[in-house]
């Protein structure tokens, strides 16, 4: 936690308690935001946490303060919609018929989350609040990039937590280099030894990434033009991030060049066992 924390207070002032808004990322990725959301009330910062009406996992904690705000969508429909897409994750099928699924679901779960994010922006009373709130940082999972929206919107610094995004839109935006020679795409299942029919499989694949993702996040990028006032891509959306705090590690990774705003913190999520005994 110690890597990530450190990183965030250098954002902050130094002599007293930031304030911090938070814009999460419902179900496991909020888990792991929630470890750290915890060390930074401890450490005395004033932290406002904004998340749908309904949502599955964010309650409301004497580390944070709770904001929610109303959405077209009812709790017993969110779950359906994301228990559906999880099981698609794990539906043992031929690769390409994997790909179509999720392509589809990804398109469905984007339209929700988009939909849900413009009730956010459009809640007047609620973005007057945060612009007078005066916060310092952002600090929101872009795999939902409502709240980059947001920061951009409020012109205020914003700090990722993820583990990863799809088609490697993280690395795209970073700039990091992705050589798909030996970097393996998602779903492909194959490792960084491929033989050369896996690399030509793992060439196209990263072909097909452009086409695929920017249709499944095209919601937010017609949404985000909307509310900047401007065209806005995705790649755009992610470049302003300030820090990236990374879920992984290189012992359950493989190694990627990285950039020097980009932390790793894998074992955030790790929860803190007993020793066992003799």
């Amino acid at each position: 936690v110690s890597a990530g924390v450190w990183v965030l207070l250098a954002l902050l002032c130094p002599a007293e308690g930031g304030k911090v808004l938070v814009v999460p990322m419902d179900g496991s990725h909020w888990l792991s935001l929630h470890s750290l959301l915890m060390a930074l009330g401890q450490g005395g910062h004033q932290i406002l946490t904004v998340a749908l009406e309904g949502n599955l996992n964010v309650e409301p904690s004497h580390y944070y303060t709770l904001q929610t705000y109303p959405v077209p969508l009812t709790r017993h429909e969110l779950r359906e919609r994301v228990r559906s897409f999880g099981n698609e994750l794990f539906e043992t099928r031929p690769f390409l018929q994997r790909l179509a699924a999720l392509h589809g679901k990804a398109q469905l779960m984007s339209q929700l989350y988009a939909s849900s994010c413009r009730s956010l922006l459009r809640n007047r009373d609620l973005m007057e609040y945060l612009k007078r709130g005066k916060f310092e940082v952002v600090l929101t999972d872009p795999v939902v990039p409502c709240g980059q929206i947001l920061a951009l919107h409020l012109s205020i610094p914003s700090v990722f937590f993820l583990r990863g995004l799809p088609c490697s839109l993280d690395l795209q935006a970073a700039q990091c280099p992705d050589p798909p020679s030996y970097v393996p795409r998602t779903l492909t299942d194959n490792s960084d030894h491929m033989t050369f029919f896996q690399r030509v499989e793992n060439l196209l694949l990263k072909a097909s990434e452009s086409f695929l993702c920017r249709s499944a996040y095209l919601p937010f990028e017609l949404l985000a033009s909307e509310v900047l006032g401007r065209p806005v891509t995705m790649n755009e959306l992610l470049s302003c991030g300030s820090i990236w705090l990374k879920r992984m590690d290189f012992v359950f990774e493989y190694p990627i060049p990285a950039m020097p705003n980009m932390v790793f913190i894998g074992g955030i999520n790790c929860g803190k066992k007993q020793p066992l005994s003799q």
